[in-house]
């Protein structure tokens, strides 16, 4: 591909990456497939580094969570910390050598790090600050008696979390032209740091989430349990007092662990695309600028948003009365069939809005764009992964209903709700990608832009000029005549397509607002703690506690992620032209 007419060309071989021939700077053409073999060398190398940091995280973190196995929290934490203060180190030595290096950054990637996702980065890491807050305060009440990682640790994830939103703000959209090697090895040391974080508070907060789920349903079998056992929920050893506050706190940060997964989550998402982007050559800036705003307020969407912010509020209001009502023997099971009649209704509505958006699509005229972009393939790989987990633990609680004789209201309901949750899933994921790979605005030249109106001097000269013509040449007159009717036809037919186009923009607009509410609802509730098809005691009747216990840890945090992840496309959908 050609490289745009800038200072970037006058880049020496030296400054450039090995990789680079010197032909390619002589001629003023960068393929970027030219360099394959050094690229995947290097990419190699980083990914053998992350798979084997995060394998030994594994190792410590699921050993940790079992009672009879000699690993310590706080052999955890120290890990963790390990790897927190070398992504630390590493992010302000990256800051500093782009800045001081003039050649660093020449080309960006402008589909990394939309002000959406910076933002809810900031957002999520607030929080996250928070459950630190909290933490220190809660383990400040045994200091006495439990180990000083502790305390530790919570401060110094508070100062990765600071580090990190400073260094995806700045460097999330960088192509990095420096040292790429160790640019793609800090990178996959930033990702693995955040995945160990997410996989250490999904453990955790799995851990109090089914302890809570077995105080609820009174299960008594306690040595099918074994492996739940985590250090977090045992009292430290000692003379130790706690006061009332001291409790509370550790109450409140169990409420902010949701926050905490997806900050580490969207941290994790940014860094692999700006491992892709290391050495890429090509400025997306200049070939495919975004405009991804709402042009003015009457394009913002109102009827979907109406009916979402309903929806929301309607399911908001449930959650609490579920939360209050489900510990009551008397009302377990009205509570219950009133929500699954609910999560039915609302995904049957999103089926239906994601299913007519697909629709719409089916007449858009932009074209569909096969250019590389990390970012897309990306957001696609993601919508993927995350709906397996939602997928498998829908079709474990199929087979269970279907198995068992015989159907009653409650087990009805629980295999609707399962079935809807992978047709919605599927439509909506059809929908997404159908919408993200039509979203380059200046690959679409909007065949739809109705020509200015002519103005009226101009019409005044056009039959001056048609009125003389006439004089010389009897003819002139019907060819101006027909000539003029042309463009009178023309402009009303570009204008009927305009307006065409534009209702198609704001009934998909309406759409994504509506999935956007909803995605965000079906990210509250379960990330919140309503697990309702462990509420309802039938699969865990049907495969055991420890079983079911062990699919929905598994599969229940890819299914909240992707709600989130979802959530995020619709922003990207609403937004684009």
């Amino acid at each position: 591909m050609m490289v745009p007419d800038s200072p970037k060309e006058s880049v020496t071989e030296l400054e450039m990456d090995e990789s680079v021939s010197p032909n390619q700077h002589e001629s003023g053409i960068q393929v970027e497939d030219s360099f394959g073999p050094w690229k995947k060398g290097g990419r190699a190398l980083s990914v053998l580094m992350a798979i084997n940091i995060l394998l030994l995280g594994c190792c410590l973190i699921t050993a940790g969570s079992v009672d009879h196995v000699p690993i310590e929290e706080k052999d955890v934490l120290a890990f963790l910390c390990t790897l927190m203060l070398l992504s630390i180190l590493w992010m302000c030595v990256q800051m500093y050598l782009t800045h001081k290096h003039k050649n660093a950054v020449l080309y960006k990637d402008s589909h990394a790090g939309p002000i959406w996702l910076r933002g809810g980065l900031v957002v999520f890491g607030i929080c996250t600050l928070l459950l630190d807050g909290f933490k220190i305060g809660h383990h400040l009440g045994y200091m006495t008696c439990t180990s000083k990682l502790m305390i530790i640790y919570p401060v110094i994830q508070g100062v990765f979390v600071i580090v990190q939103i400073c260094f995806l703000w700045v460097s999330s959209k960088h192509c990095l032209q420096i040292h790429h090697n160790v640019m793609r090895c800090g990178l996959m040391l930033i990702l693995t740091t955040n995945l160990a974080i997410w996989m250490t508070t999904v453990t955790d907060e799995s851990s109090h989430v089914s302890r809570e789920m077995m105080e609820t349903l009174n299960y008594t079998e306690e040595n099918e349990l074994e492996f739940l056992s985590h250090h977090d929920e045992i009292l430290p050893k000692g003379n130790c007092n706690c006061n009332d506050v001291c409790i509370l706190l550790k109450t409140a940060y169990y409420y902010l662990y949701p926050f905490n997964l997806e900050f580490s989550l969207f941290a994790c998402a940014m860094s692999y695309v700006m491992w892709k982007n290391v050495g890429r050559l090509i400025d997306d800036d200049v070939h495919h600028p975004h405009h991804l705003k709402l042009r003015s307020w009457r394009e913002a969407p109102f009827i979907g948003l109406i009916c979402g912010i309903t929806m929301l509020a309607v399911g908001l209001g449930l959650f609490v009365v579920y939360e209050l009502q489900l510990k009551d023997d008397q009302l377990r099971n009205r509570v219950l069939t009133t929500f699954f009649i609910f999560h039915v209704i609302c995904l049957s509505l999103m089926s239906i809005g994601a299913l007519g958006g697909i629709i719409v699509f089916k007449f858009d005229r932009r074209q569909m764009c096969n250019r590389k972009n990390p970012s897309r393939a990306l957001d696609v790989a993601l919508l993927f992964v995350a709906t397996i987990g939602q997928y498998c633990i829908s079709y474990y609680s199929i087979v269970a209903m279907v198995a068992t004789n015989p159907i009653d209201y409650l087990r009805a309901l629980t295999l609707t709700y399962s079935l809807l949750l992978i047709v919605q899933h599927t439509i909506q994921d059809i929908f997404i990608i159908e919408g993200l790979h039509r979203q380059l605005p200046n690959d679409w030249e909007p065949p739809l832009k109705a020509p200015p109106e002519t103005p009226r001097k101009d019409s005044s000269t056009l039959d001056s000029a048609s009125h003389h013509a006439s004089q010389q040449e009897p003819g002139t007159l019907n060819a101006f005549s027909r000539q003029r009717a042309s463009i009178a036809s023309l402009r009303a037919t570009l204008s009927t397509s305009l307006s065409t186009h534009r209702k198609r923009r704001r009934l998909l607009r309406e759409i994504c607002a509506f999935l956007l509410l909803g995605n965000i609802l079906f990210w509250i509730i379960p990330a919140f703690g309503a697990r309702l098809r462990f509420d309802n005691n039938l699969e865990v009747k049907f495969y055991g506690m420890t079983m079911w216990v062990l699919i929905n840890n598994i599969c229940l945090p890819f299914g909240i992620f992707y709600r989130m992840h979802a959530a995020a496309c619709m922003v990207e959908l609403c937004l684009q032209p």
